[in-house]
């Protein structure tokens, strides 16, 4: 059998080394996870979930729906509500009613929030640069590529895999 065979026909082979690479991916994205988790709390004392937000928010200078932030960030409203009531304490963002909709509420950053997300984002970018490092450019395109591929798959369900190109 050749390799296009073996790919195609779901032989076990093929099949165990799919899961390894895919148990790979994971255990690499949980590595790099848990070091920028780790560098936010310990340099910046915040956390992955609030980055995450100011994240989302920084996109849309006119800000977003908490519904419209929920679902740019994967998770229930509740799991966000919480958030950005800290962030609000902290005068990192603003909530403002959605005119014509009395139970919408528009979130956007204020410009505190703007310019410590702006900190956060660059020292995220130096973290993730220097975890990254000793991949050769070439080895970063063939993979950026291989993960478009995955990411573009018609055999994924969900939303997940058009967004964020």
């Amino acid at each position: 059998m050749s390799g296009e065979e073996l790919a195609t026909a779901g032989h076990p082979q093929m099949v165990r080394q799919r899961l390894r690479l895919w148990l790979k991916l994971l255990k690499a994205t949980k590595l790099v996870e848990a070091t920028i988790r780790e560098r936010l709390r310990e340099e910046y004392d915040t956390t992955l979930p609030r980055f995450d937000v100011l994240a989302a928010l920084y996109r849309f200078d006119e800000g977003l729906k908490m519904s419209e932030l929920s679902a740019a960030l994967r998770v229930s409203n509740g799991n966000v509500t919480g958030i950005v009531e800290r962030l609000a304490l902290d005068g990192l963002v603003l909530r403002v009613p959605v005119e014509g909709d009395k139970r919408a509420t528009l979130v956007r950053l204020s410009k505190k929030g703007r310019d410590r997300f702006s900190v956060l984002a660059d020292a995220h970018a130096g973290w993730v640069g220097a975890i990254l490092e000793d991949l050769p450019p070439s080895d970063c395109e063939r993979m950026i590529a291989i993960l478009d591929a995955v990411g573009h798959s018609p055999k994924l369900t969900g939303k997940v895999s058009k967004e964020n190109d």
